[in-house]
């Protein structure tokens, strides 16, 4: 089968570009080649804490030299969702600067009465009180987002619960179901596309899990690439009823691939 040709490259953060607050081998490398070819290119995330700038800072920490305006969150697929179904509207939100400075510049109006929207994101403090009161809306007939689904993710100190967990404990009180918006949503790799005014056929998307990035990929239609430097192994991609177009020990082989075009 003929490879498409890629003009384009979407890329999860965590488990391809960087472990925690190291950058992964060969990824410094990856960057590079795609800047000097000028090849377009976001770096996602389903993490709705951290800003753009701040993403960009702690890459750059690592050594990975990513601009703020190759980042795309989901966030920022939110705002640019809810603004696409209302306009000018109101949310309750529980989460940080990334999600509420997003909601903001997009001209949603934050409140905690009577609000279109309950929007959960990621925190590193739920709050009970502003869940029940989360959960007191959504009853009175706001409609529930959340902006990924996302169970669990890593610290320093071992697993913490994300939003996905949140959300079943507001779903389990309400009885109403959130749209997630975030990876593995297809939506999200949408939005990307949108934002970098890239065509699907021509754009790649690399992950390090099958569950999320691969099928998303996917389901929007993109060519998809396994690093095997995160979550996913070739064992347990066999599993799923899905492929991706390629597998790859990690991101240092497209460097050398990219690098080698003339």
């Amino acid at each position: 089968m003929t490879r498409r040709a890629i003009e384009s490259w979407l890329m999860d953060m965590d488990g391809v570009l960087v472990h925690e607050e190291d950058a992964i081998p060969g990824a410094d490398r990856f960057l590079a080649a795609l800047r000097d070819r000028a090849i377009p290119f976001l770096v996602l995330t389903n993490n709705s804490i951290y800003t753009q700038r701040d993403l960009s800072a702690r890459l750059r920490a690592s050594g990975l030299d990513v601009p703020e305006e190759a980042i795309w969150t989901s966030a920022l697929a939110t705002a640019r969702f809810l603004v696409d179904q209302r306009p000018g509207g109101s949310a309750y939100v529980i989460g940080e600067a990334g999600l509420t400075t997003a909601l903001h510049q997009s001209g949603y109006t934050l409140t905690e009465r009577d609000p279109d929207y309950v929007v959960l994101g990621e925190t590193r403090t739920y709050s009970f009180e502003r869940i029940t009161h989360a959960i007191r809306l959504i009853a009175a007939g706001a409609r529930f987002i959340a902006t990924n689904p996302d169970p669990s993710g890593p610290s320093p100190d071992g697993l913490v619960p994300a939003t996905g967990s949140v959300a079943a404990l507001i779903s389990k009180a309400t009885g109403v179901e959130p749209y997630y918006v975030g990876k593995p949503n297809p939506l999200m790799m949408r939005s990307a596309l949108n934002a970098l005014d890239a065509h699907s056929e021509t754009t790649a998307m690399i992950g390090d899990r099958m569950d999320t990035d691969v099928v998303s990929g996917l389901e929007a239609g993109l060519e998809t690439v396994l690093v095997l430097t995160g979550v996913s192994t070739r064992e347990s991609a066999e599993r799923f009823p899905f492929r991706p177009s390629r597998i790859l020990e990690s991101v240092a082989e497209l460097a050398d691939e990219i690098a080698s075009i003339s």
